[in-house]
């Protein structure tokens, strides 16, 4: 039993490290940055095409948690969540423009910028619960400010 343990978290690690994350840098404000309307909240999922069964997961559960935990603020176009594939020639200037070069999970409300990225790849597949208290936590601390 205790060899199944570490056979899983070895092909655990390695499904994580085998998709291009980027370093956590939890909040960056960004001088010179000004989001059209900085009272909006937009949470982007960038991946390429070929993507793995937790890249899958942590876009269906961002999104699954962002419209049960809020709503309204999504209905009212005060939340967004968008996927976006990091191969499409469109997405390019808007990945430029947030410092993204590889996958990534971000909230970003203005000239604020938080990367979610390892809380997904840890949790959203092991401990999902752990995943949503974190979401709401980060959504949670923009609503304040």
């Amino acid at each position: 039993m205790k060899s199944y343990k570490t056979i899983f978290s070895v092909i655990l690690l390695a499904i994580c490290f085998s998709c291009t994350s980027q370093p956590s840098a939890q909040t960056v404000k960004h001088e010179g940055e000004k989001a059209a309307n900085s009272d909006k909240i937009e949470v982007y999922y960038f991946h390429f095409t070929a993507r793995c069964v937790t890249c899958l997961t942590i876009e269906a559960k961002a999104k699954e948690y962002l419209e049960a935990l809020y709503p309204n603020l999504v209905k009212n176009g005060l939340l967004s969540f968008q996927s976006l594939n990091l191969e499409d020639d469109a997405v390019k200037p808007l990945a430029k423009r947030l410092g993204v070069s590889g996958q990534c999970l971000l909230i970003v409300k203005g000239d604020q910028k938080i990367d979610l990225t390892n809380e997904g790849f840890l949790y959203a597949m092991v401990k999902p619960d752990k995943f949503k208290e974190i979401i709401n936590e980060k959504v949670d601390g923009l609503l304040i400010r």
